[in-house]
């Protein structure tokens, strides 16, 4: 059975009521019929149509021939710009953050401190691990300097699970005591029980998980991973070129040696690398990253555990690290650059050798 209406004709759609047609241009609710506006664009009165040319309204060329409002909407469309490759670069960088979480779970990781005084710094460089982290803290604390082995223990006490302390009596080297970097380095390396061992400052604090990206490297195949890298043209002391990691970086890059205020490495060859005569820490790092790439070839690969194989290069990751650091801890200048040299002539010696 029909209706006596004549035949309809239909009409072209009118522009508010296509999806799509209102908005930024990627919304796909359509508008109302008071004319307000669907998705994020915001809203107008009661009559108003979509925008028939919103490339326009953002400073560029609707159709050719037509510049467009190259005032403030220019400036807003930039802005925009910039601010979508921000945003696409940080959703980037979350989802392979994830993953490599993802792919290291099986994992185990540790982080190990000297810690020396300035417990402030330390209060913040431990509370950092734990909050950022899901790596064990293992601190050694030399001689009580200032109270820091104090804060230590508060901290231990509030997160038993994470942090493990031990207490000496002999104050540090840099203090005329007998506490060594590389013997206390040495002793942490064999309490430790996790595939990867992490060096860390108490003057470095983690704004986020930096550690993940460092164990990755690892785990994949690399010696070591630092934060910072070091270059030295031609084997010479000076100078001294630093490698950060920045953006745009395709991937890991290759360096000479790695410094140890944010440095993770395999547990087990550490063993074999680490400079334990070392008193001091500046440039003793550099030693112990150097040996290991060195004994990385002479030893040839081999798999631990769920590490993959290694090979002889150490790395800085491609991104920028969340990392800070929180100030300068200085020691008298005299000791400073008779110590630091000692160690960096023992780089030397090892590149030599290769």
């Amino acid at each position: 059975m029909t209706d006596a209406k004549p035949p309809a004709h239909l009409r072209p759609a009118r522009v508010e009521k296509v999806a799509g047609s209102s908005g930024t241009g990627r919304d796909t609710a359509g508008g109302t019929e008071s004319g307000t506006k669907a998705g994020t664009a915001g809203t107008t009165g009661a009559g108003a149509h979509a925008r028939l040319d919103p490339a326009a309204e953002l400073g560029f060329s609707g159709a050719p021939g037509q510049p467009g409002d190259t005032g403030d909407s220019m400036l807003h469309a930039q802005r925009t710009w910039d601010s979508s490759l921000a945003t696409n670069r940080l959703d980037e960088l979350g989802v392979k953050l994830e993953r490599r979480r993802t792919e290291t779970k099986d994992v185990t990781v540790s982080v190990s401190l000297l810690v020396d005084g300035w417990p402030e710094d330390v209060r913040k460089s431990v509370g950092s691990i734990v909050e950022h982290t899901n790596a064990r803290v293992l601190a050694f604390d030399l001689g009580d300097v200032d109270g820091a082995g104090e804060v230590l223990d508060e901290l231990a006490e509030r997160h038993p699970d994470r942090i493990a302390v031990w207490h000496v009596a002999e104050e540090p080297h840099w203090r005329g005591g007998t506490a060594t970097w590389g013997e206390c380095r040495a002793k942490l390396l064999r309490l430790d029980e996790s595939d990867v061992h992490v060096l860390m400052d108490t003057n470095v604090e983690l704004c986020g998980d930096a550690l993940t990206p460092l164990v990755a490297a690892v785990a994949e195949g690399a010696v070591a991973a630092g934060w910072r890298g070091v270059d030295f043209p031609d084997g010479e002391p000076e100078p001294v070129r630093m490698v950060e990691p920045g953006p745009g970086t395709a991937g890991p890059r290759r360096v000479r040696a790695l410094t140890g205020e944010l440095m993770a490495v395999r547990r087990g060859p550490a063993l074999g690398a680490l400079p334990e005569d070392a008193g001091y820490g500046r440039n003793a790092d550099l030693a112990l990253s150097v040996a290991l790439q060195q004994g990385a070839v002479k030893q040839g690969s081999h798999q631990q555990g769920p590490l993959q194989q290694e090979h002889r290069e150490l790395v800085v990751p491609g991104e920028p690290l969340p990392a800070v650091r929180l100030g300068s801890h200085d020691v008298d200048p005299g000791y400073d650059a008779r110590e630091s040299r000692r160690n960096f002539d023992r780089v030397l010696r090892i590149l030599g050798t290769s």
